[in-house]
């Protein structure tokens, strides 16, 4: 991912100190969220244009991955949403391997396919939906 190397980690301490031991011990084997599996993306800031860690649910199928844009059903996008949309490759981090992903908001069957995938994988995205009108965006990553 040819983008600045400047990194700026979470202000929300769970998240920085979930990512800082990802860092230190080079997989996300190392943390989890209630007990259940978790990713490492790297994306670009949408408007800082510095690399930004997000670890989140691990929702895998053949190779491709799902990220839930949830905010834990909060009325509003979570920030990382908005990177995504301005800048659609990340790295992804799955235990200690990586790679390039493209990623793409989906809709339709698609996204009920993996929504469907997303809620076997951590069953609170089906609560977050209900404590919130927007319907929560789904993001597919393709390998590069």
């Amino acid at each position: 991912m040819a983008v600045n190397s400047e990194v700026e980690l979470s202000p929300s301490g769970w998240v920085r100190d979930q990512t800082e031991k990802i860092l230190e011990t080079g997989t996300t084997d190392s943390v989890d969220i209630q007990g259940l599996p978790v990713v490492l993306v790297t994306m670009k800031g949408a408007r800082s244009g510095k690399l930004r860690y997000v670890p989140l649910m691990r929702v895998e199928h053949d190779g491709h991955y799902a990220l839930v844009a949830s905010k834990g059903g909060a009325p509003e996008h979570p920030l990382w949403y908005f990177n995504l949309r301005a800048n659609p490759t990340v790295t992804l981090q799955d235990g200690e391997r990586s790679g390039e992903y493209t990623v793409r908001e989906v809709d339709g069957p698609e996204r009920d396919q993996w929504w469907e995938r997303s809620v076997a994988a951590f069953p609170n995205y089906a609560e977050y939906q209900t404590k919130t009108d927007r319907r929560i965006p789904v993001f597919v990553l393709d390998p590069a």
